[in-house]
């Protein structure tokens, strides 16, 4: 399984600079991945174009960025750029977003969600790999749009699938899910059973499946949960989200954190590995920077 951590995930008022530091200091301890949330703040796809031109070797990815906003001609020109930025380290995830944002917030409809992602895919994946795309479907109508982008291979995609529906069609149309609020039984039962059935129906690869976790080093880890509780508490009244934690039988966001000493870390970890993830992304959470620091030691470690 590889380890990978989350930027802007806590709504951080990082500056850009301060991102890329963040990203190199990432990178210098021999993680595997960045993973830039898309929250009110930064483009994730934009900052990780310019993380990706001041890093070298660690894999970018989006948690993730929100189909509705942006036409899949708009979203797969942007990702091929991150790509050629990064020199092909670049992963677009994409995710439906939330009624609360999408609909109450941006004023855009939030119907059948499941069918928007479906006809989403069915233009984006061929626009990512460069190909001439003339389609149409009840949300876009494509001609003749393709792209070339020089030194820009064909993007990965993953997508945040919770849902039956959405992880059948996750596994049948992409690389695989990026999750978040996800615990270990249900990521086990549900997310690696759902979207793997979907890929192998379809005749595709085993599916990357990228577990989003709130993960803390601490010698106290009661206060750290009960700060994690308030700073998640958003996570734990979200339909989708919610519907996960309650297939875990967590009360809330903080239930299902990974916090603790090292070996508490350790087997936490070890019981994602088990059920089938592919890709660990750590969501740091401390007390202080002091703790982010040894969060991060303790995880590059574990790559050792």
């Amino acid at each position: 399984m590889e380890i990978g951590v989350m930027l802007g995930a806590g709504g951080e008022q990082q500056t850009l600079p301060a991102l890329v530091e963040a990203a190199r200091e990432i990178e210098a301890a021999g993680l595997d991945s960045i993973w830039m949330a898309n929250i009110f703040s930064f483009d994730a796809i934009g900052a990780l174009s310019v993380i990706g031109a001041a890093t070298s070797r660690v894999k970018l990815g989006t948690a993730v960025v929100p189909t509705y906003p942006r036409h899949p001609v708009a979203m797969a020109q942007q990702a091929l750029t991150a790509a050629a930025a990064s020199g092909n380290r670049f992963t677009l995830g994409i995710g439906l977003s939330h009624k609360l944002v999408i609909e109450d917030m941006f004023g855009m409809s939030y119907d059948k969600p499941a069918s928007h992602m479906q006809e989403y895919l069915s233009l984006l994946m061929p626009l990512v790999r460069q190909e001439a795309v003339t389609a149409a479907n009840d949300s876009y109508r494509i001609n003749n749009v393709q792209f070339n982008a020089p030194g820009a291979e064909p993007v990965p995609v993953v997508v945040a699938a919770l849902g039956p529906r959405m992880l059948k069609i996750a596994g049948e149309l992409s690389d695989g899910t990026n999750t978040w609020m996800v615990g270990p039984r249900t990521m086990e039962n549900h997310i690696v059973k759902g979207i793997t059935a979907g890929a192998k129906s379809a005749g595709r690869p085993a599916p990357k499946v990228v577990a989003g976790v709130p993960i803390g080093l601490t010698m106290k880890p009661d206060a750290l949960r009960e700060q994690s509780a308030r700073d998640l508490v958003i996570y734990g009244q979200l339909p989708s989200y919610r519907a996960m934690l309650d297939r875990e039988g967590a009360a809330g966001p903080a239930d299902i954190a990974v916090l603790g000493d090292e070996n508490a870390l350790r087997s936490g970890i070890q019981r994602y590995q088990d059920a089938g993830v592919t890709e660990l992304n750590a969501a740091i959470v401390s007390e202080d920077e002091e703790g982010y620091e040894r969060t991060l030691e303790f995880l590059a470690g574990l790559k050792g």
